[in-house]
C-alpha cells in the first residue's frame, strides 16, 4: 500500500502527480496533481488500477473536498501535434500549474509517477511505480483516472458504437471493429497507428466510390 515515506523526505507542501490515458486510441490524456491534507486523508487510497470505478468515484469526490487538486488535460489534436510523450508532460505541467494557483504558491516539491520529469521549474523527483509507493501520487492517479473516465463516458453518448462506456477509448476488440466499420471520430488520435490505418482505409474506400 502507498504511504507518506517519500513525502516526508521532501520540503512541503508536497504534490503527487500522475496521468491517465497514454495508451488509448481516442480521447485526451489527463493528469492530476494532489496535495493531501495533514489530517483527514480519506481511507482506501491506492493505485487507481487496483480500485473499482465506484471506489475511484467516491475517493475522487472526497479528495476534491479535502485536498488541493489541480487537473491538466491535453486533447487529441494536440497529442497528434506533440506526440503522446510530450502531451503527457504538458498535461502534468498544466496540472501542477493549476494546483499552484489553487494553493497560492508553488508546491515545495513534486513527486511524479514514472522515470521522467516535465521541463518545468518545480523541484521534483520521478518515482517509478509511484502510484504504489506514494499516497499523494496514488491520490493523483485516482483523480486523473476518474476525470478521464467521465470525459470518455460523455463522449460515448455521442458515439455509442465504440462502446467507450466500457473500454474508455482503449483498443479492445469491440473498439477496433467499430473503428474499421465506422471510421475514426473527431476525438480519435490520428497519430496512433490503428487510427491512421482506419483513416487510410476510409480514404481509399471514398476514392474508390468516387471513381467507380
Amino acid at each position: 500500500m502507498p504511504g507518506m515515506k517519500h513525502e516526508k523526505l521532501c520540503v512541503g507542501p508536497v504534490a503527487g502527480v500522475d496521468e491517465a490515458g497514454r495508451g488509448p486510441l481516442a480521447g485526451p490524456v489527463v493528469a492530476a496533481a494532489v496535495i493531501l491534507p495533514a489530517k483527514g486523508v480519506p481511507r482506501g487510497i491506492d493505485d487507481s488500477k487496483k480500485l473499482s470505478a465506484s471506489e475511484r468515484e467516491r475517493l475522487c469526490a472526497r479528495l476534491k473536498g479535502c485536498a488541493i487538486v489541480g487537473i491538466g488535460i491535453v486533447q487529441p489534436e494536440e497529442i497528434d501535434t506533440l506526440n503522446i510523450y510530450w502531451a503527457t508532460m504538458k498535461a502534468m505541467t498544466l496540472a501542477v500549474d493549476a494546483l499552484a494557483i489553487e494553493l497560492g504558491q508553488a508546491p515545495g516539491h513534486v513527486l511524479v509517477d514514472g522515470n521522467r520529469l516535465p521541463r518545468w521549474t518545480y523541484p521534483a523527483t520521478p518515482l517509478v511505480g509511484g502510484d504504489a509507493k506514494s499516497l499523494s501520487i496514488a491520490a493523483a492517479s485516482i483523480v486523473a483516472k476518474h476525470t478521464r473516465d467521465l470525459i470518455m463516458i460523455a463522449a460515448a453518448d455521442v458515439h455509442p458504437e465504440y462502446n467507450w462506456h466500457s473500454n474508455k477509448g482503449y483498443g479492445c476488440a469491440h473498439h477496433m471493429k467499430a473503428l474499421r466499420d465506422h471510421g475514426p471520430t473527431p476525438i480519435h488520435r490520428r497519430s496512433f497507428a490503428p487510427v491512421a490505418a482506419a483513416y487510410l482505409a476510409r480514404e481509399g474506400l471514398f476514392a474508390k466510390e468516387t471513381t467507380s
